[in-house]
Formats: C-alpha cells, sequence, structure tokens
C-alpha cells in the first residue's frame, strides 16, 4: 500500500508523522512536498519515506495528492492511502482501515472521528461543528449516510483511478476539492465504502489546518454539489 502524505510546511511534524508509520512491509509512504520554504522535505527523507515528490511551488493541496497517488500507482501498489502531514492522522491505524477493506471486501475505506470507536484528541473549535455539518449535507447529496466526509484518512483500491467516469486530472480539483469528488464519485458508481473508526489529533499550539476561511469552505462543498446538478464530472 502506497500511503500518501501531503504537506506543507510541515518541518517539526512530518517526521513524527513518519516515526509512527506501521512497521509493516506493506506499507510505504510517499511523501509530496508541495512547494514547502522550511526542511519539510529533507526531514521526510530523513525519516523513511520511501518516495518524496517536490513541487518546487505551492500547487494545492489536490495536486499534491494526486501525484501522490500517480506515484502510488508508478509503484504498482494495489492500493492506496491518504493521511495528512500534520500530525492529525495516527498513521497506525492503517493496518487496521486495510484490514477492514480486505475482510469485507470493500473499495474504500474512509476514516470517521464520530464512529464509535473513533476520537478526538484536543480542542477543534468551530471546525467540529463544520464538519458535522458538512458530513450531513454531503449525506444528503450522494444518498449515502457519511459520519464524516471532510476525514482525510482514506484507503482505497487504486483500480478505482481506472474507472473512466472518475477524473482527477481535471483542473479545478487542484485544491480540497479533490478529496471530497473521489469520496462523492466512488458512493455514487457503486463501489463499496465503508468507514472505519479512526483519531483525529488537534495541536492547539502547532495550529491543526491550512484551512482558511469561507473560501475553502466552498471548496469542500462545491464538488459534491456541482456533480449532483450535473455541473461537472
Amino acid at each position: 500500500m502506497a500511503v500518501v502524505i501531503p504537506a506543507l510546511n510541515e518541518a517539526g511534524k512530518i517526521g513524527r508523522v513518519l516515526d509512527s508509520m506501521p512497521r509493516d512491509p506493506r506499507f510505504e509512504a510517499i511523501v509530496v512536498d508541495d512547494g514547502s520554504t522550511d526542511d519539510t522535505g529533507d526531514e521526510a527523507r530523513a525519516h523513511g519515506a520511501v518516495v518524496v515528490v517536490r513541487h518546487p511551488e505551492r500547487q494545492g493541496v489536490g495536486s499534491a495528492i494526486r501525484d501522490g497517488f500517480f506515484a502510488g500507482r508508478e509503484r504498482g501498489r494495489p492500493w492506496l492511502a491518504l493521511i495528512s502531514g500534520d500530525d492529525q492522522h495516527e498513521p497506525e491505524e492503517l493496518v487496521g482501515a486495510l484490514e477492514l477493506a480486505l475482510r469485507s471486501r470493500a473499495d474504500y475505506v474512509q476514516g470517521s472521528r464520530w464512529r464509535r470507536g473513533g476520537r478526538v484528541v484536543g480542542s477543534g473549535g468551530t471546525r467540529v461543528a463544520g464538519t458535522r455539518i458538512y458530513s450531513a449535507i454531503f449525506s444528503i447529496l450522494t444518498r449515502r449516510r457519511v459520519t464524516d466526509a471532510t476525514n482525510g484518512f482514506r484507503v482505497f483500491r487504486a483500480s478505482i483511478l481506472d474507472d473512466p467516469e472518475i477524473d482527477i486530472e481535471q483542473p479545478w480539483l487542484v485544491s480540497y476539492e479533490l478529496e471530497p469528488y473521489l469520496l462523492y464519485k466512488a458512493i455514487r458508481r457503486g463501489y463499496r465504502v465503508v468507514e472505519y473508526p479512526v483519531t483525529v489529533r488537534y495541536h492547539a499550539r502547532e495550529g491543526h489546518t491550512k484551512m482558511r476561511g469561507a473560501r475553502d469552505w466552498w471548496r469542500l462543498f462545491r464538488p459534491a454539489i456541482l456533480l449532483r446538478l450535473g455541473v461537472k464530472r
């Protein structure tokens, strides 16, 4: 499994993320340094990233995730995973998520802090309520209950990206749009999507999100809305 970790100026955190990766040969870390101005890339290499993809300039988290997925596919990995580069997730939980996928023959595993067994560590402030509201609206648009649609913890079969109706290379998916786009498509295309309880950790002193204001929330909302209306594909 290729574990894609997008990172922007995460020196001091990316090392902790990589140090927490499962000691299991099934998992390899691919860090995508999206134009960092600090030592994110060097720290990632020093802490065991198998591949570090470097963007000379910031291209957006969607572009970083996409390039990580492509790198994983080039390495022949049948499963792709996504976790954050800011130490928000617990990488060892990837083991249970993959085992659930294999046991249930799922195509896509969506992490959820709100499922029984999931948890939140630290205070996320008003963003916590926002994730619940977003998930409720996303569920209505997809006609499928999803308890934590904004959670960046995801595991899925790489073959999903071969679906001709799923095109992650579209230019409007360069920022926060790509993740909800892929989840929406996986559900609506009839893939077996399941949720897995995970931990989300908020680091109050270091900051826990790069999202800023209504514009970035709209980037999360618009894929499901535009796809539901048929404006995008």
